[in-house]
């Protein structure tokens, strides 16, 4: 095993006995097995984590290979280190990056734009009108029912019993489905 893939194994190893991690890789690359409708992604992002109680996880030799959930239905994943370009641990916040794996796309920058090039000049700001004056409103406090005490709520009557049945019992009032947050 070379030194870079040991290298990716020990920090993904290291970052799973902390918790969740991310492996960013490039699911065009040969080898990788994803689903179909990810199979031309160039960035995809997979969560692996003990926590998942995959029951197949295993980081060896060749890469990382697991079951996973995708939209409900399991799927058998497989990742060569060759693919993967990145590992990012969601508990420590750490983050590694093998740019020499990484798709070229990913790589390409916007072009700076050089000293000698013409750039025309900022916007200037329009002033915007001052709007009249207006009486502003204020927020006053207003005291809620209190609902915790029975005698204090109003009476609410109860609709007359169905014809020939038993008499209904009568609901106690419904509370509001609002309350006041202070």
């Amino acid at each position: 095993m070379d030194k870079k893939v040991s290298e990716k194994k020990e920090r993904l190893l290291a970052a799973l006995d902390q918790g969740m991690v991310m492996i960013h890789l490039d699911a065009r690359r040969p080898g990788v097995l994803v689903p179909a409708s990810l199979r031309g992604e160039a960035h995809l992002r997979l969560n692996l984590s003990y926590r998942f109680e995959p029951p197949d996880l295993t980081v060896g030799e060749w890469g990382v290979r697991s079951t996973l959930s995708f939209s409900g239905s399991r799927f058998t994943v497989a990742v060569p280190w060759s693919a993967l370009f990145a590992i990012a641990s969601h508990v420590t916040k750490e983050f590694w990056m093998y740019p020499e794996e990484m798709p070229p796309e990913l790589l390409q920058q916007p072009p700076v734009a050089s000293a000698s090039v013409a750039r025309p000049p900022p916007p200037t700001p329009v002033p915007m009108p001052v709007a009249a004056e207006r009486p502003r409103a204020f927020l006053r406090e207003v005291q809620a029912e209190r609902t915790d005490e029975p005698e204090s709520r109003p009476e609410v009557a109860s609709p007359p019993p169905p014809e020939g049945g038993p008499p209904e019992e009568p609901q106690p009032p419904r509370r509001g489905h609002l309350r006041l947050v202070k």
